[in-house]
């Protein structure tokens, strides 16, 4: 019956290739904001644990909705190994200038899947990509926003105790 609806693949090779290149790189992403919720968790700022515990499980949300939608396709979607993360940080400004630079690096490669998808006419997959676009807008804003933090509450120890409080409230606003 398959052969009958689809008389070809339904997703050219090298749009299999990127976005399974891209659930790799959420597997990393998730496993990443896993290491630094643990090294959060052992420093004793549960608020920072508790925001990227939640971030690794969005990574894997991310990485699952990719995988279906190549399955979907009737692609053959590849689950990943995922190296070590990096689990030793200076700070916890450092914890969270890495998940900005990473956030940044899904951001141009959600961008690279996008511009691919233009240069083959993929348009049903450009449209797919336009959820990751978005989330990758709020992704940045999210990350910078709470870095500002820092630059507004210092990082003493009550500095800290501050940024503590807020980091689970940041949120991006549509409007902003």
């Amino acid at each position: 019956m398959k052969d009958i609806l689809r008389r070809h693949q339904v997703l050219k090779e090298e749009i299999v290739t990127i976005l399974n290149k891209q659930i790799k790189m959420e597997a990393k992403s998730s496993a990443a904001y896993l290491a630094m919720a643990a090294w959060c968790d052992i420093n004793g700022y549960d608020n920072s644990a508790d925001f990227f515990f939640k971030q690794s499980d969005e990574e894997r949300k991310h990485q699952l909705k990719l995988y279906h939608y190549l399955c979907d396709m009737e692609c053959q979607a590849v689950s990943p190994t995922v190296d070590e993360s990096q689990h030793d940080f200076t700070s916890l400004r450092s914890v969270f200038e890495a998940a900005l630079e990473h956030e940044i690096a899904v951001t141009d490669a959600i961008h690279d899947i996008v511009r691919e998808c233009r240069k083959h006419g993929d348009i049903a997959t450009e449209e797919f990509m336009r959820w990751f676009v978005q989330e990758q807008i709020e992704e940045e804003y999210v990350a910078r926003r709470i870095l500002e933090l820092f630059d507004v509450l210092g990082e003493d120890k009550i500095a800290l105790g501050m940024f503590e409080e807020r980091v689970l409230h940041v949120e991006y606003d549509q409007g902003a």
